[in-house]
């Protein structure tokens, strides 16, 4: 078979003044290059991010550091007293404390982890009522201008009285010690929360609640498809607050009421004069209450994306 290759009468003089010979298609088909069928190459696994060391280093060195140069300085103070320990003799005294911290050799003489279940159980009652009440509270005082009025002087008036001024209310009206105490942590914790969740549903969007009136909503969907999802990160702002707020206030409430708690474990070593107990309990307070405020701060942030 013979193909006819076809040229134009131009091209055929510019190939005869360049010197070239015009290529055919089969034969430039003949020279192209034979591409082999290769599989795909395999994308080459990403590198694995290196360890944070710089990051690690400043969350755990400074803090250490901190408490390293803390107990320095106190037992720098301490080297020619005679009246306060010092770290060494407050520490090996915390080992015979915490050897047994469950005993019982009394109604008033319990061990140290007694105290701090006692404590922490009037806790846990003054501040669920206070939370039972205060946050409806704050809903209804948020969204009602009316309420609003009406309860903000008395809640001015009333958060800033010191928390010992109302235990003798307490005394007076339940006739015993750990009801007062309960009061007491339940009137001091409860405006925090009162406040906090109030302020969360005044700073709504006024946008969803027009959208709720046009869709003529009910008052307990407008609660739960937007004042609830919106106020909640402002809800546990004011919880936090309330448990610190609940923890400060029963220690001071329990020194002068009595019984068992870590307030009066406290009191009763002064009255034996052993500082290193106190001091002991000291650092028990602040341990617990960091424990309280960091699991509060763990649930709030799984319930907002801003940094709690």
């Amino acid at each position: 078979m013979v193909s006819a290759v076809f040229h134009s009468p131009t091209q055929a003089m510019l190939d005869a003044k360049s010197g070239t010979k015009p290529i055919s298609a089969a034969a430039s088909a003949s020279a192209a290059p034979e591409v082999s069928a290769q599989p795909p190459s395999r994308p080459a696994a990403p590198p694995k991010p290196s360890f944070d060391w710089p990051a690690l280093w400043m969350k755990i060195v400074p803090p250490l550091v901190g408490i390293a140069l803390l107990v320095g300085i106190w037992a720098l103070l301490t080297i020619k007293s005679t009246t306060f320990p010092t770290p060494a003799a407050t520490f090996s005294e915390a080992l015979k404390v915490f050897a047994d911290p469950f005993y019982r050799k009394g109604p008033n003489d319990q061990g140290i982890g007694w105290n701090i279940l006692f404590s922490l159980e009037r806790v846990a009652v003054g501040f669920g009522m206070a939370a039972l009440v205060g946050i409806p509270l704050g809903f209804m005082i948020g969204r009602f201008e009316v309420l609003n009025r009406m309860a903000s002087p008395l809640i001015s008036l009333l958060r800033p009285v010191s928390p010992l001024a109302w235990l003798p209310i307490g005394l007076l009206v339940f006739k015993a010690a750990n009801p007062a105490a309960i009061w007491t942590i339940f009137i001091c914790s409860i405006w925090p929360m009162i406040i906090n969740t109030a302020v969360g549903v005044q700073r709504v969007p006024t946008d969803y609640l027009n959208v709720a009136r046009v869709l003529n909503l009910s008052e307990w969907k407008v609660f739960t498809k937007i004042l609830f999802p919106a106020v909640l990160p402002y809800m546990l702002t004011g919880v936090r607050l309330s448990v610190s707020t609940a923890w400060l206030v029963i220690v001071a409430a329990e020194m002068l009421t009595g019984g068992v708690g870590i307030g009066f474990w406290v009191w009763d070593e002064w009255n034996n004069l052993n500082v290193q107990h106190i001091l002991i309990a000291i650092f028990v307070i602040g341990v617990v209450g960091l424990l309280l405020e960091q699991l509060l701060v763990s649930v709030a942030k799984r319930f907002t994306y801003d940094e709690v």
